[in-house]
């Protein structure tokens, strides 16, 4: 069985964050505190190597983990961000979360270690209802085949999980795991919640 210690986990915070009026969506405060922070401080009890995949605000975001940058231009969404994260990791099965979930569960490391088989490309989270496809653990031997798949102007990871062998781990029972918050309406109604 793959342990958590033998994992590495990369927080992409390389968007846009075009619904959050463009303002870096990691250092948005909720609460008096960057959303990155809730992230980190529920992945550091999980896992000792944590990164943060940013292509901008780069010595702030460096405060708080190393950082890793996307090398293909213009932007191609997370897909960027993994790549990043990939070629950088120094473990071969490499995490990935988002900078604008506030509650991840604190075993999420554990139950994606849980259900890796030796064949096993990549893991994604499932809320029992959707796919999760930012929530997700790959095995470096992914590396080539989204390598070409960015080269050819792919974007769509769920096309990127087809390529590939691909399974679901069940986070039905904690759906809250996945709140995200992508719009400043969504971060006030959150944050009047808490």
């Amino acid at each position: 069985m793959l342990l958590p210690t033998q994992t590495s986990w990369v927080i992409l915070a390389g968007g846009q964050a075009s619904r959050m009026g463009g303002k870096d969506k990691g250092l948005v405060e909720l609460n008096g505190q960057p959303l990155i922070q809730y992230v980190i401080d529920k992945l550091a009890p999980q896992t000792k190597c944590i990164t943060i995949n940013a292509n901008r605000n780069l010595s702030t975001y460096s405060q708080f983990a190393p950082v890793v940058q996307d090398s293909f231009p213009d932007y191609p969404g997370p897909l960027g961000g993994i790549h990043a994260g990939l070629k950088s990791a120094p473990n071969d099965w490499v995490g990935f979360v988002p900078c604008d979930s506030p509650q991840i569960n604190e075993d999420l490391v554990a139950r994606f270690c849980k259900q890796v088989e030796p064949d096993t490309d990549i893991l994604v989270a499932h809320d029992g209802e959707y796919k999760q496809p930012v929530f997700t653990l790959f095995h470096k031997r992914v590396l080539p085949k989204l390598e070409a798949f960015l080269a050819r102007g792919d974007r769509k990871i769920i096309l990127l999980y087809k390529e590939c062998q691909t399974s679901y781990v069940d986070f039905s029972d904690s759906p809250n795991c996945f709140v995200n918050l992508n719009t400043p309406e969504e971060l006030l109604q959150f944050g009047t919640l808490q």
